[in-house]
């Protein structure tokens, strides 16, 4: 029995239709029911004979963020929670307004790649790859211009210009995740213990403790 488990076993490793993704759609749409109490991996469907053109819209992406803020940009997201019926379609929108040499801090979206088209303006852009090699990919991004982050690893922007920067990133998935690395670190709920930061690091506590008391509130 066990030798028919461990054929088994590799057969669906090896097999080419043993994919690790989500499954395909098994309806036009499943638009999500944002009053369900029932807890899934996603967001419940709405009853179709419920759902309204409203379901799949999205208005006022052409009015700039406000970057009045410590790092001095500001992410508009479009996913499954601004479009109900994005569930299930594994796509999302954001738009992301830079002020004078704002920036849009190291961050990674743990469930998406993204691909950034500058609308407007000139953007320092870059990504780092996985340990061991830690390779910085940058590159400088001007009107037209479209870069690509790949899912999960850290990337950021910043407005090198003189003028205000726009773009717009499209996710690969309907709830792409964020997490900005400076607010995971130093802004944990409860704080991570300065001890363990100040070795990982190489810091003193003190500077430890200075960073987590000044660390910014996300305003993406």
């Amino acid at each position: 029995m066990a030798g028919y488990l461990v054929l088994f076993a590799l057969l669906a490793i090896t097999s080419p239709l043993a994919l690790a993704t989500d499954p395909n759609q098994l309806q036009d749409f499943c638009v999500a029911d944002n009053m369900s109490k029932v807890f899934v991996n996603g967001v419940v469907c709405k009853d179709p004979k419920c759902v309204t053109a409203d379901d799949f819209f999205f208005g006022g992406l052409d009015k700039p963020g406000n970057t009045m803020n410590p790092v001095g940009s500001k992410v508009t997201p479009v996913n499954v929670a601004q479009i109900a019926g994005l569930n299930t379609l594994g796509i999302s929108l954001a738009r992301i307004d830079f002020g004078h040499k704002g920036q849009n801090p190291p961050h990674t979206h743990p469930r998406a790649t993204e691909i950034l088209t500058v609308l407007d303006g000139t953007l320092l852009v870059g990504f780092v790859t996985s340990n061991p090699d830690n390779k910085l990919f940058t590159k400088t991004l001007n009107k037209g211009d479209v870069f690509v982050f790949p899912q999960g690893l850290i990337h950021f922007q910043m407005n090198i210009g003189e003028t205000n920067a726009v773009a717009l990133a499209a996710l690969s998935s309907q709830n792409p995740g964020v997490i900005t690395i400076a607010n995971a670190v130093f802004g944990s709920k409860p704080p991570i213990s300065d001890d363990v930061l100040a070795k990982a690091f190489q810091l003193d506590k003190k500077t430890v403790d200075w960073l987590q008391a000044q660390f910014w509130m996300d305003n993406n």
